[in-house]
C-alpha cells in the first residue's frame, strides 16, 4: 500500500531552490496518481524511489494535514511551477543550455521547441517522440535511452502521462547517463505547447483546476474525477484508519 505518511514531500514552491544540482529525479503526485499507486506496485515504487516528490494537487496537501503527516506541504506545487522554475534555473546556470523533451507527439514537440526558442533565446531544445503505446519493446526503450544520452541534456523533461512516465524513468534511471535534473510533468507538455489550456488563476486559487479540466474534457477526464475523487477520499480514509489502528 502506498501511503502519504511514508514519503517526504516538497513543502513549498520556494523549496524548489533547495533541490541540489546533479542527477536528480523529480516526480509529482496528485489524487489520481495516489489512487493508481494503491494498485500499481511498480508505480508506487517509482514515486517512492525518486529523489523528490512534489504535491501537485490541493487534495494531496489537505490530505497530508488531515492525516497529521510530519512535514506536511505548506502549499500545492504544480508541475507547471516546477517546469517554469527549472527552465529559468537552467537558463541562468548555463549560457546555451540544452533541454531534452521526451514524450508526446511530433506536433506538440515542434510547438514546444518554437516557444522555448522565443522564451529562452540561446536554449538548445532536443526532442524525442516515442511510439504511442501502453508498453515499449526492448528496442524502443533502448532507442529512448540512447536519444537522451546522446543529447547530453542540462535538463530532461518526460511527458508520457502517469504512470508510464514515472515507471519508465525509474526503470531506466541507471541507464541514463545524465548529470541533470529530470522531471516527470505529463500535461505540462500540452500546456506549454498551447495544445491544452491550463485553468485560469481563479480556478487554481480555489482548488478547482480539476473541475475546469473536467468541464473542458469531459470524455477524457470524467473517470479520473467523477470516480477518482471519491475514491481518493476513500483511500485517504483507509490510510487514516490504518495509522490509528
Amino acid at each position: 500500500m502506498f501511503r502519504l505518511l511514508d514519503v517526504p514531500l516538497l513543502q513549498s514552491r520556494a523549496a524548489l531552490a533547495d533541490i541540489p544540482e546533479g542527477k536528480i529525479l523529480i516526480n509529482t503526485i496528485n489524487a489520481h496518481s495516489y489512487n493508481v499507486a494503491q494498485k500499481d506496485s511498480a508505480f508506487a515504487a517509482a514515486l517512492s524511489g525518486g529523489d523528490f516528490l512534489i504535491p501537485d494537487g490541493a487534495g494531496i496537501v489537505k490530505a497530508c494535514h488531515w492525516l497529521g503527516k510530519a512535514g506536511s506541504p505548506l502549499e500545492r506545487v504544480a508541475g507547471w511551477d516546477l517546469f517554469c522554475f527549472e527552465m529559468e534555473r537552467v537558463s541562468k546556470l548555463k549560457r546555451n543550455p540544452r533541454v531534452m523533451f521526451l514524450g508526446s507527439s511530433p506536433q506538440v514537440l515542434c510547438r514546444i521547441a518554437e516557444r522555448a526558442a522565443a522564451d529562452y533565446p540561446g536554449m538548445e531544445v532536443r526532442t524525442y517522440s516515442p511510439p504511442y503505446k501502453a508498453e515499449f519493446s526492448e528496442e524502443e526503450n533502448a532507442a529512448m535511452v540512447e536519444a537522451v544520452n546522446s543529447a547530453e541534456p542540462d535538463l530532461l523533461w518526460l511527458g508520457m502521462t502517469a504512470p508510464k512516465q514515472e515507471k519508465w524513468a525509474w526503470e531506466h534511471w541507471k541507464e541514463l547517463d545524465i548529470a541533470c535534473h529530470a522531471g516527470t510533468v505529463g500535461a505540462v507538455f500540452d500546456f506549454y505547447a498551447g495544445t491544452a489550456r491550463r485553468a485560469p488563476q481563479w480556478w487554481q486559487e480555489h482548488s478547482l483546476e480539476w473541475l475546469y479540466r473536467l468541464l473542458h474534457e469531459p470524455r477524457r477526464m470524467w473517470k479520473r474525477y467523477v470516480v477518482g475523487n471519491p475514491l481518493f477520499i476513500l483511500n485517504i480514509l483507509k490510510e487514516k484508519l490504518h495509522k490509528d489502528a
